[in-house]
């Protein structure tokens, strides 16, 4: 596979992690130039042709020194914390300001102002930003992650919160990464679009612990909370308040039915279906 754009490497973030890491893998393994934008070089993985730089999200000179020649970019967001929305809004203007021509954003399903999940107001907030930077734009809106669930599972084997009987179209990282490396290597084609990635079925919570029960060879159950619960549950973490509201309103935008909706845009990006929850267990 030739470089998607012969003038300079694509800019990749987040390749520590675990969407940024596989499209950076999958790009390398066909011979796309890239720059790999992360705030420790160590850590970044070892690919033949690669360019590594340093900075973080908050740092806008950093940010616009390491996209300089970059026109395409992948903008994995940031990691969860009260300052995140600033750091998307400082990478977006330093890579405006870069001369970056292109931003594929990973933002969230449902992404709106009201949105239950309060993070995703924040993934909107980002969008709205992209959007008025003058730069062309592309928005991977993902579903919660079917390699994820596995890890919502308490010590004694239950899954708890306020979902009720509500559904999710949980979405595997491998179809996330995937879609993000055919939107890079044709950035072109899909400026100004917007994708819901999500998985091939909408499940319960309880239908999500039986499959579970299945694979991890242990009885797993699903315990519908109530909200005052859940806040009750939670407390003894010690998180700060912002983030006590986005771990339990993950499980009330699920029962308010805000990721239930099945899309059949991976397939059509990728070209197979969607992986199932039994098929990233089983793999």
């Amino acid at each position: 596979m030739t470089p998607a754009d012969p003038t300079g490497p694509l800019g990749i973030t987040g390749a520590t992690g675990n969407i940024g890491g596989r499209v950076a893998r999958a790009l390398a393994g066909g011979g796309v130039a890239q720059r790999l934008v992360v705030r420790d070089p160590s850590r970044a993985p070892s690919l033949p042709g690669v360019e590594v730089a340093r900075a973080n999200y908050g740092d806008f000179e950093a940010v616009r020194r390491a996209l300089a020649g970059c026109r395409t970019v992948l903008m994995v967001s940031a990691s969860e914390s009260a300052i995140r929305l600033d750091e998307h809004r400082t990478f977006v203007d330093a890579a405006a300001d870069a001369g970056v021509e292109h931003l594929v954003y990973t933002s969230y399903v449902g992404a709106a102002p009201d949105a239950t999940f309060t993070l995703a107001r924040d993934h909107f907030a980002t969008e709205e930003h992209i959007k008025a930077s003058g730069m062309a734009w592309t928005f991977l809106r993902d579903n919660l992650y079917l390699d994820f669930l596995p890890r919502m599972v308490g010590a004694d084997g239950v899954v708890r919160g306020p979902a009720g009987s509500g559904r999710l179209a949980a979405v595997a990282q491998d179809d996330v990464a995937a879609v993000a490396v055919g939107v890079l290597r044709e950035a072109g084609a899909h400026a100004g679009s917007t994708y819901d990635l999500t998985g091939p079925e909408a499940l319960t919570l309880a239908e999500v612990a039986a499959v579970l029960t299945e694979y991890l060879a242990r009885e797993i159950s699903f315990h519908d909370e109530t909200v005052e619960e859940a806040f009750a549950s939670r407390a003894s973490y010690g998180a700060p308040d912002w983030q006590v509201e986005a771990w339990v309103s993950t499980y009330t935008a699920i029962a308010a039915g805000e990721l239930a909706g099945i899309s059949d845009d991976v397939e059509r990006l990728v070209g197979r279906p969607p992986l199932s929850l039994r098929e990233v267990l089983g793999r």
